[in-house]
This record gives C-alpha cells, sequence and structure tokens, in this order.
C-alpha cells in the first residue's frame, strides 16, 4: 500500500519529467525562429521565443501527422 506523500512525489517527478521532455521536444522549432528572428535585428532569446516555438511544433506535428478516418 502507498502512502500520500508516495503519490505526491511520483506527481512531482512526473512533472519535472514531463517539463524536460517538452523542452526538448520543442527545441529543434524554437533554436530554428531564434535564427530567423537574429537575422531579422529581433534579437529574441530562447524564452522569448519559446512560445511561438511551441505553437510551431505544434503545426508541424499536425500538418504531418497521418490521416485518420473515422467512417
Amino acid at each position: 500500500m502507498t502512502s500520500v506523500g508516495d503519490d505526491d512525489a511520483l506527481v512531482i517527478r512526473m512533472a519535472i519529467a514531463f517539463s524536460v521532455i517538452f523542452l526538448v521536444a520543442t527545441f529543434p522549432a524554437t533554436w530554428l525562429l531564434m535564427l530567423f528572428l537574429g537575422n531579422i535585428g529581433t534579437h529574441v532569446s530562447y524564452w522569448g521565443t519559446l512560445p511561438i516555438g511551441i505553437l510551431v511544433s505544434a503545426l508541424l506535428g499536425g500538418a504531418s501527422a497521418s490521416h485518420y478516418d473515422t467512417r
């Protein structure tokens, strides 16, 4: 039987793991956006570019997913 403390520790570990995986998964799109925005003179940091990097990652993931027919 697990105690409440064990469940809390598991939730914290899973949240940390999700955060690390999320940042690693969105890194390529965010890095390329940083390079592009740096070339046009905006000089935005990683944390400033991260929100649009998340959107671009989701857009690319959705566009490259295979079509699923529900009929």
